[in-house]
């Protein structure tokens, strides 16, 4: 009866610390995911700045020889990314092809203009910055027109930073809500073994000799958390870099590791601070408080 009733324990036993160790994994996997969404919002928000062309209108007298020249010219520039001719036929098959019919039959001319579509590094798309782009552009000649669409790169800017902001906010509250189900989890384990700790203190062990172990326990679940945590985390990495190969997510080394070891330390300092807290709390009761 007795061998059961142990058995009965020992598994109990278990059981609560798997689900401490569980408890902890799944808010840190929360905390990282939102973590691995902060690291990578700027590659984001940079991609889409980037895929935003300024197309530069040239006249129909401008010269193979100037045109070739500005490209390369632009092509060099600190602001550019990419730089591509268009020549007034591709465009029209191109608009032909986009509505479907081909309009110099009924216009029985081409009235496009060979372009040059310039794509922009991230840094530099903004209404500010394109524009003193588009006054230098046409200090050109042969440069008929540079167009852009202005209002789109208002709007997107102005998003991102609110997107940015309301992301710092969340990261903060998930934060908070990380260190109190962290906290209240490891106090649930330490209340369950109050009566062993205050039976410690009455028969002459120090409190610093009783707290050790607990908090020595506590580290070690938060370790484990940690570490399913972040086994969840670059799980759902890899599967977002097969998903969106272009953005390059994995290739951003030193922010993941940095991420990881934030989840770690969180994981382990966490759990260590709220059993020390809670330990000495019941430490400071007296025996019939125990109860209440």
């Amino acid at each position: 009866m007795s061998r059961s009733f142990e058995k009965f324990q020992k598994r109990r036993l278990i059981s609560s610390y798997i689900s401490a160790v569980v408890s902890i994994g799944l808010v840190l996997f929360l905390l990282g995911f939102l973590g691995l969404i902060l690291i990578n919002s700027k590659k984001v928000a940079d991609h889409f700045k980037e895929q935003i062309a300024l197309t530069i209108f040239l006249k129909d007298d401008a010269r193979n020889v100037e045109i070739d020249q500005l490209q390369q010219t632009i092509g060099l520039a600190p602001y550019t990314k990419n730089a591509v001719y268009v020549s007034k036929q591709q465009a029209a098959e191109e608009h032909s092809a986009l509505i479907g019919e081909n309009f110099m039959e009924f216009l029985g001319d081409n009235p496009l203009k060979n372009s040059i579509d310039v794509f922009l590094l991230a840094e530099f798309v903004t209404a500010e910055e394109i524009e003193n782009i588009q006054n230098e552009l046409l200090e050109n000649s042969f440069v008929a027109s540079v167009n852009y669409d202005k209002p789109l790169i208002v709007l997107l800017n102005d998003n991102i930073k609110k997107i940015s902001f309301w992301a710092l906010i969340t990261s903060g509250v998930f934060l908070v809500i990380a260190i109190v189900l962290i906290n209240n989890s490891i106090r649930l384990s330490v209340y369950a073994k109050r009566f062993t700790i205050k039976t410690m203190q009455l028969v002459g062990a120090t409190k610093g000799f009783i707290r050790a172990p607990f908090v020595r326990q506590s580290i070690l679940f938060g370790t484990f958390g940690a570490l399913i945590a972040l086994f969840g985390l670059f799980g759902v990495l890899w599967a977002l870099n097969d998903y969106f190969p272009e953005l390059d997510i994995v290739g951003d080394i030193e922010g993941h590791i940095g991420l990881a070891a934030f989840v770690l330390g969180a994981g382990i300092i966490i759990s260590g601070l709220s059993t020390f807290f809670a330990t000495r709390r019941f430490l400071n009761l007296r025996s019939d408080e125990l109860y209440y």
